[in-house]
């Protein structure tokens, strides 16, 4: 993942800052609790994409 876009890019929902997921290669909002996928090395920023996260999981 391009460190130049990381810096760019921001959720689409909240326009918060994303935590990058290197391991699953994913963009985290912690407010949200979304999970964008990065397939082939471009970000799915769309809301219906996202995987929610539980609220038992802790987001580090």
């Amino acid at each position: 993942m391009d460190s130049r876009l990381l810096d760019i890019l921001v959720c689409p929902l909240c326009k918060g800052p994303l935590i990058y997921k290197k391991d699953d290669q994913e963009l985290i909002c912690k407010p949200d609790r979304l999970a964008f996928a990065i397939k082939d090395g471009i970000p799915v920023m769309l809301e219906d994409e996202a995987r929610r996260i539980s609220d038992e999981v802790e987001i580090k």
